[in-house]
């Protein structure tokens, strides 16, 4: 148990060797946005991303040089390594923002946080002014977040053997479209790259220019949700970029395992998955609700489709967890207020699809546990001795065990309870209940559609507090639960 609570000198030093690799990776991303500086004549910017790129490359080859790795990752360690890593990224990711004088290392960081955990909130108090190469840099953060920092890592570097595997389980995942982790990573990657292919070219059919074609790809296949504007993709006011916009989103929030079996062929797949039945039936339901409810307090007008308009968008950023907005504070605040913002709400919590770039609870956790109430309802009604089936169609025909149901039910109520806890430090500094639930909600399951409650003016506690909701929304909670658990062992041995 003592060697469990531990982490050794030699993992430590893995640990750092592996981080070392992260950030000579990193600091070439940070090189990218350069690029954009010439292109739009900001040249005031190549500055920040260089030396920016400079330190992180710095302390990535210092890492590799005075660390080496020694031996291979216990899961334990991997999943040690998957937590801090994103804070380590964050933390260099957010060196152009302070750099460029144009926020302040807290708020850079929140930025940086929001970005690659593909969240959404800002720290920008007008998007409407800021330059091509920081919206760039925002837009390219929740790119790559929403495949994962460990997930580019395996695609990108020649890893083998037991430490790809425990990596890959570390962030979350343990869906493999093929029998090697490694091949799975690359398969993946194509696919992602091909959706941004796909997106950028449906956004700029629909009217959008291509560098905000570009911007908004990034944003919704991520499931992001970073806007260029302070109204969003309201700005734009059109309903074909708002379509193709759900399209993206909906792409994003959908299980890459799924994806790769309608590439293949089998599209049937697709309607029979618990996940795509969840996810549709959550998007109908609700967005009969809300338009019901908009139309009813004539919101947006007596006109049903422009009712259906706005429910529908909002409906399918929450549910995707992406976070792009048409409707705003104060109108989501105080004319949305009552069902359609509990329903957003709700959205938010339940979240996206496994295996995908949104956040939230999962539809696949949410389906398990609807399921789960009619196993038990059934097995109240049959004989004592009859066994209920337990089995839901995930990609493929599966068997549901009690173990699967105990890790459910486990997470479920471990998020609820950092959920709680969130929301009771924030309002110790804002006094609106519905207000802090919906932006507390936003944050855990890494959505940001926004009340108007966090802003660059909130006190340093709430957004330390919204940036650690963003870490553990995004990590699933447990590898983060698990390092406390060891830093705190570490702490009370002394």
């Amino acid at each position: 148990m003592q060697q469990i609570n531990r982490i050794s000198k030699k993992e430590i030093s893995t640990i750092m060797h592996h981080t070392g690799d992260v950030c000579l990776l990193l600091g070439i991303a940070i090189l990218i946005p350069i690029i954009i500086s010439l292109i739009y004549n900001e040249p005031q910017y190549i500055v920040p991303f260089l030396s920016a790129a400079i330190v992180t490359m710095l302390f990535g080859a210092i890492s590799r040089k005075l660390f080496k790795k020694e031996g291979n990752m216990s899961l334990k360690v991997a999943m040690v390594f998957s937590t801090l890593i994103w804070l380590i990224v964050c933390a260099l990711s957010a060196l152009p923002y302070y750099f460029s004088g144009e926020l302040t290392y807290l708020n850079a960081y929140f930025e940086a946080m929001s970005g690659f955990t593909t969240t959404g909130f800002s720290m920008y108090p007008n998007l409407d002014v800021v330059s091509y190469t920081m919206n760039f840099w925002r837009a390219f953060t929740q790119w790559l977040g929403g495949l994962g920092i460990i997930f580019l890592i395996l695609a990108l570097l020649r890893s083998t053997g037991a430490d790809v595997m425990r990596l890959y389980l570390a962030e979350g995942r343990d869906e493999r479209l093929l029998p090697s982790v490694k091949h799975t990573t690359r398969v993946i990657v194509y696919i992602y790259a091909g959706f941004t292919v796909l997106g950028i070219i449906l956004f700029i059919l629909a009217g959008m220019p291509v560098f905000d074609s570009i911007f908004h790809t990034f944003t919704a296949l991520s499931t992001g949700g970073f806007g260029m504007h302070n109204t969003s993709v309201l700005f734009y006011n059109s309903v074909w970029i708002e379509i193709v916009a759900m399209i993206i989103m909906m792409i994003g929030a959908t299980n890459f395992a799924l994806h790769f079996t309608v590439i293949k062929g089998n599209w049937r797949e697709y309607f029979k998955d618990i996940e795509t039945k969840v996810a549709y039936s959550l998007i109908i339901i609700s967005t009969i609700l809300v338009t019901f409810m908009l139309l009813k307090n004539h919101i947006y007008g007596t006109g049903i489709l422009e009712n259906l308009r706005f429910a529908l968008f909002q409906v399918v950023s929450a549910v995707t967890t992406t976070g792009l907005q048409t409707a705003f504070y104060p109108e989501i605040l105080k004319q949305w207020i009552g069902l359609g913002l509990f329903l957003i709400t709700l959205l938010m919590i339940i979240g996206a699809g496994s295996g995908s770039t949104g956040g939230g609870i999962k539809w696949l956790r949410f389906g398990i546990l609807i399921k789960s109430m009619v196993w038990q309802v059934k097995s109240f009604i049959l004989p004592g001795k009859a066994i209920v089936p337990k089995k839901i169609h995930h990609v493929s025909e599966l068997n549901v065990t009690d173990d699967v149901l105990r890790l459910v039910g486990a997470f479920v109520f471990t998020y609820f309870m950092v959920y709680i806890a969130s929301v009771i430090i924030v309002l110790l500094y804002y006094n609106d209940i519905s207000q802090v639930i919906f932006e507390v909600a936003s944050a855990l399951s890494n959505v940001g559609l926004s009340s108007g409650l966090i802003t660059a003016s909130s006190p340093a506690v709430v957004k330390i507090v919204f940036i650690i909701d963003f870490w553990m929304g995004r990590l699933e909670i447990w590898p983060v639960l698990l390092l406390a658990f060891i830093t705190i062992k570490n702490i009370s041995r002394r």
